[in-house]
């Protein structure tokens, strides 16, 4: 096995132990916990990206192997149709042995990376469904009053999105925050400043000595 189907390979069994790990019954609260880090790490995050790349070139290899095992399909049935009725001789020791390899190595590569792909297309669907569950369990212990964590639900509200994204939307809410803050401020001044306008305005037209009749 060459050096990236064996990455491949450890790709696939890293999936499966994901898998298991998400299936397992844990307990709310440390679920919850679980998939607010996942959301909020920054390495998990840059994980992620590189995961989606990562799949981009074994969606490359799957299409080669594919196309690999076509071609010896294809290899054996000329060979087969050359030899007329002689269908068992159609390719003799050690080339046949050959031929029979090639197509072996070429339908395990085409199976690992399908399976890879298949598998990461399951894990990203039971994420979402695990983490829609949790979110409505949230909803439902907030209606029954059972949960007073309110800042947990907050951060689970959100671990939907990946890491860099959930960062720059709280930068974003921060930032409204700031400007409706300097919004107030600002009509406070305002406020303010037409108050004291007013007033000069007053002291002055009191100042000035009226004409005599």
């Amino acid at each position: 096995m060459t050096l990236y189907y064996t990455l491949v390979f450890m790709l696939l069994v890293a999936e499966m132990t994901l898998f298991m790990l998400l299936v397992l019954p844990l307990p709310f609260t440390l679920r919850r916990k679980v998939f607010t880090f996942i959301s909020e790490n920054p390495i998990v995050a840059k994980v992620q990206y590189w995961l989606k790349i990562t799949f981009v070139f074994i969606l490359i290899l799957f299409i080669d192997s594919v196309n690999r095992v076509y071609r010896v399909q294809v290899e054996l049935a000329a060979a087969t149709e050359a030899n007329g009725n002689n269908a068992g001789a159609a390719i003799m020791g050690h080339e046949r042995l050959e031929v029979q390899a090639r197509k072996f190595y070429s339908q395990r590569n085409m199976y690992l990376c399908g399976f890879t792909l298949f598998l990461s297309l399951i894990l990203n669907r039971t994420y979402i469904m695990i983490l829609e569950t949790l979110r409505l369990e949230e909803k439902v212990k907030q209606y029954e009053g059972s949960d007073k964590n309110t800042k947990e639900a907050t951060k689970l509200a959100r671990a939907g999105d990946p890491g860099e994204i959930s960062r720059l939307k709280r930068e974003i809410e921060l930032r409204d925050q700031d400007i409706a803050t300097l919004k107030k401020q600002s009509a406070g001044l305002h406020r303010e400043y037409d108050a004291l306008a007013e007033k000069y305005g007053a002291t002055q037209s009191d100042g000035v000595p009226k004409k005599d009749k």
